[in-house]
């Protein structure tokens, strides 16, 4: 490869294997980076083209363009409060690992119920079809990593992993997968970084997984032509837990109600970003036509209770609740 620097993490810069792999793109000035003319002992990096510096910080590449991170500060700073309120996040080691089976905490169980079955399925159904193709492991992009569990998981099962958020706190955000990377041979590399400006050269990764976080894209095309950029041909492409409806109206109510909620609750009704919020049937079709995608729907058993939801909203003269599927769509070769 190309980029070969140092990063620390826990103190310990992390192995030129391990980070050598990964070629950088600017997100200043989009150029890739086929040589950095600095390299610090504290974790820096500079683009020869603009200057931009990449700096490392706790183990988390900072990777936001000059002035973005202004863009978003509402939105972090919303979502944070949201996540903090709901009880996000432990100062225990084991509430990590345990995830997404587990909740120790009790407080969220219910969503890491969906997340626990939604990687199960794909533990049983979707990774062991595709990782004979790659004996040697897959190079796979976590997009929307969060506290980083699904970079560990896959970790264990012999693949390299590139975890990507916004959020770098150490309870709910990057900086929470210390308690990963004490726990594995070689750290998972962590960049806060948004989905849209991704700052990796183009056609590095197998497969590319927007881990309960494509909703949260201001563009749905332009964000799947991004993570396109970055996949190899052939590749595969997740969407995980994002919401779905059947109808658009069924998904603009839940927005409508959702921020009525909010700003009840905490004051605010988290519009710091313009999400997509949900995904329809026309959505899909309309992302498969312009990105050149075929979807697969994966339709895991999240138990009989959340099976009859529809049914009880139906009665009970309620809009659609949404469902969780698995969008997937295998990426050939041009």
């Amino acid at each position: 490869m190309a980029v070969a620097f140092q990063a620390p993490i826990n103190g310990n810069p992390q192995s030129l294997a391990a980070i050598g792999r990964v070629e950088l793109r600017c997100p200043a000035c989009l150029a890739n980076m086929p040589t950095l003319h600095a390299v610090r002992p504290a974790g820096e990096a500079v683009c020869s083209a603009c200057g931009f510096m990449f700096l490392s910080s706790k183990g988390i590449w900072r990777a936001l363009a000059p002035g973005r991170a202004d863009c978003f500060r509402r939105f972090i700073r919303d979502y944070e409060t949201v996540r903090s309120q709901e009880g996000r996040g432990s100062a225990r080691s084991d509430f990590y690992l345990a995830l997404p089976y587990q909740d120790l905490t009790g407080r969220n169980s219910w969503q890491w119920k969906i997340r626990g079955r939604s990687f199960r399925y794909l533990e049983s159904e979707f990774l062991p079809h595709i990782e004979g193709q790659y004996p040697d492991g897959l190079d796979v992009l976590d997009i929307g990593a969060g506290n980083g569990w699904m970079s560990y998981r896959l970790a264990l099962r012999g693949h390299r992993a590139v975890a990507v958020d916004l959020l770098v706190n150490e309870e709910d955000g990057l900086g929470a997968t210390r308690h990963f990377n004490c726990c594995l041979p070689e750290a998972f590399l962590c960049f806060q970084a948004e989905m849209d400006r991704l700052p990796f050269a183009a056609s590095q990764f197998d497969l590319v997984v927007f881990n309960a976080s494509f909703h949260y894209s201001e563009d749905y095309e332009r964000t799947l032509h991004e993570c396109l950029r970055c996949l190899r041909r052939p590749g595969h492409l997740l969407i995980v837990d994002s919401p779905f409806y059947k109808r658009e109206e069924s998904g603009r109510r839940m927005v409508e109600e959702r921020r009525t909620e909010f700003q009840m609750r905490y004051g605010f009704s988290s519009e710091g970003l313009r999400s997509g919020e949900y995904l329809t049937p026309e959505r899909l079709e309309h992302l498969a036509r312009t990105c050149r995608l075929s979807w697969t729907i994966l339709k895991p058993w999240y138990g009989f209770g959340w099976a009859i939801r529809p049914l009880k909203a139906r009665l009970l003269r309620r809009r659609e609740p949404a469902k969780f599927f698995i969008f997937c769509a295998a990426v050939a070769g041009a």
